[in-house]
C-alpha cells in the first residue's frame, strides 16, 4: 500500500444513512478477489438507470463531484455484509478519504487494512461538509500526521484515529509488512529457542 501522510482532494456529498455494502458494491460484481476494476460499479444501482445510462440525480454523477476524492456521507455507512470489495471499489473509483459521524465496524475496519482512511466527526461538521460540498471545486486537506481535516474557509476539525492503525498508514504497511518490522526479533528468538 502507499503510505497516507496527507491528502488534499475536492469533495463530494451523500446525504444518505444506512448505505449499506450491496449499495457499495452489488453483488453481481463480487466475482474477482484482485482489489481493481471494482470503481466502475461503484454505487451501480444509484449510478445507472436500468437501461445503463447514468442517473442524473445521483449526487457522484453530479458536474460538482467529478474526481472528488473525498466522500462524505451519512449515519452507518457500510452497514451489511462485510464484503472486502465495498473499500476496494470506493478505491478504485478514486477515493481517499470516507468522513461520517458512524461506520459499521467491519467495514471501518476493512477501510483501514486496504489504506483508505474512514474518518468519524460529528454529526454537525458533517452537515457543514455537506453544504460546503454542493459548491463547485470545494476540497480539503486531510493530514494524518496531525489528525486534521482543514479547508480554505478557515474550517479545520481534529479527528482520533487508533495509534495501531495510524502507524500502519502511515509506513503504508498491510498486516504482513508489520510482522515483517519485527524480522530481527523474530530471528533472535528463533535462535535463541534453537539453542535451548
Amino acid at each position: 500500500m502507499e503510505p497516507f501522510i496527507t491528502h488534499k482532494g475536492k469533495v463530494a456529498g451523500m446525504d444518505r444513512t444506512n448505505v449499506d455494502t450491496d449499495q457499495i458494491i452489488p453483488k453481481q460484481f463480487l466475482k474477482s478477489i484482485e482489489r481493481v476494476g471494482f470503481g466502475k460499479y461503484l454505487f451501480f444501482d444509484w449510478r445507472f438507470t436500468s437501461e445503463g445510462t447514468p442517473e442524473l440525480g445521483f449526487e457522484l454523477n453530479r458536474p460538482e463531484n467529478a474526481e472528488a476524492t473525498i466522500l462524505v456521507v451519512n449515519e452507518n455507512f457500510g452497514c451489511g455484509s462485510s464484503r472486502e470489495h465495498a473499500p476496494w471499489a470506493l478505491q478504485d473509483y478514486g477515493f481517499k478519504v470516507i468522513i461520517a459521524p458512524s461506520f459499521a465496524d467491519i467495514f471501518y475496519n476493512n477501510c483501514l487494512k486496504n489504506g483508505l482512511l474512514p474518518i468519524v466527526v460529528d454529526k454537525e461538521d458533517v452537515e457543514y461538509f455537506l453544504k460546503e460540498a454542493t459548491s463547485p471545486n470545494y476540497e480539503c486537506t486531510v493530514s494524518l500526521e496531525k489528525q486534521t481535516i482543514a479547508d480554505s474557509n478557515g474550517f479545520t476539525r481534529e479527528f482520533t484515529v487508533n495509534s495501531y492503525w495510524k502507524e500502519m498508514l502511515l509506513n503504508g504497511w498491510d498486516e504482513i509488512d508489520k510482522t515483517l518490522s519485527y524480522e530481527q526479533k523474530i530471528d533472535e528468538y528463533e535462535r535463541k529457542m534453537g539453542g535451548m
